[in-house]
């Protein structure tokens, strides 16, 4: 399988830091090359997305986004410093310097997913030429209603009690309340049973360095504590958006149907596909779709 890697300068208020990417086929065989965008924040580049170039021979081109896996670190920056803009930068550094701004493809999973929307809608670039946007919503408010509501769909009363009063006290490193983060993600993350090994490796990524997580999301994924993407909303400018657009979801997903529906209503060219067996990561669950 051919395969290249290296790494990209990207420099931020003076500062030089580097991209670590790989790349998988070739970027200049004629066929439009997917940029893949992992989600997180700071979950790293571990996904199977070079299933488009073993089976359908489309390049693609993975990488990690600053602050995670192969790329610099940052850990003692203010949070103010992880913004959605500040990859938005990123993502554009990286099409220019492989000269692919002018064609090619987004695909965003979660995070990346919403990054790939905000991009699409705030940059408007003019190489892109199709979107695929995957378990990703599309404001947060939302996002965390659909987390609110699953927890008191799915869960016993005294669960969702036991995840309040940690959150209330602050004890996220509580073995009973990271069990029960770990069983939610166990049934709306991946119900894969085990993990697929790059899911394992994609959670040691936020594990090792949390800060981009941390300063952008909060503690876990029902609790988003002053994060900087705790007010994030692109429903205004979605109409922006001229590409063609795939949005996947799983039938059992944590992001909810609601907070992805403004994709869909707001995009002109727009298509939606339920995934039948599939939780957050349908990309393990029904790999062949």
């Amino acid at each position: 399988m051919a395969s290249t890697e290296g790494r990209i300068d990207f420099t931020v208020n003076g500062k030089t830091y580097q991209t670590w990417y790989k790349i998988f086929g070739d970027i200049r065989s004629g066929k439009v090359p997917v940029v893949a965008l992992h989600g997180g924040p700071g979950a790293g580049h571990s996904y199977p997305h070079n299933r488009l170039w073993e089976q359908a021979k489309i390049p693609v081109i993975l990488y990690d986004q600053l602050g995670t896996g192969n790329s610099s670190h940052v850990p003692d920056v203010p949070k103010e410093f992880w913004t959605p803009d500040l990859f938005m930068d990123e993502l554009t550094n990286l099409l220019h310097h492989f000269k692919i701004h002018d064609k090619f493809d987004l695909l965003g999973v979660s995070w990346g997913g919403m990054l790939a929307g905000n991009y699409a809608a705030a940059r408007q670039p003019k190489g892109l030429r199709k979107l695929v946007i995957a378990s990703s919503p599309a404001n947060n408010d939302l996002y965390m209603k659909g987390i609110n509501e699953l927890l008191d769909a799915s869960f016993p009363l005294e669960f969702v009690a036991m995840l309040r009063k940690h959150e209330a006290e602050g004890t996220f490193d509580s073995p009973e309340y990271v069990a029960g983060n770990t069983l939610f993600m166990k049934r709306f993350t991946c119900s894969v049973d085990p993990w697929p090994e790059t899911l394992e490796a994609t959670m040691k990524t936020m594990e090792e360095d949390p800060t981009v997580y941390q300063a952008m999301q909060g503690p876990t994924e029902f609790c988003m504590s002053g994060g900087t993407l705790q007010n994030w909303d692109i429903i205004p400018i979605l109409p922006n958006i001229t590409s063609p657009t795939l949005l996947l979801r799983g039938k059992n997903d944590s992001v909810s149907a609601e907070s992805m529906y403004p994709f869909f209503n707001n995009i002109r060219q727009v298509k939606w596909v339920e995934l039948e067996k599939s939780t957050h990561l349908g990309m393990y669950e029904e790999p062949d779709r």
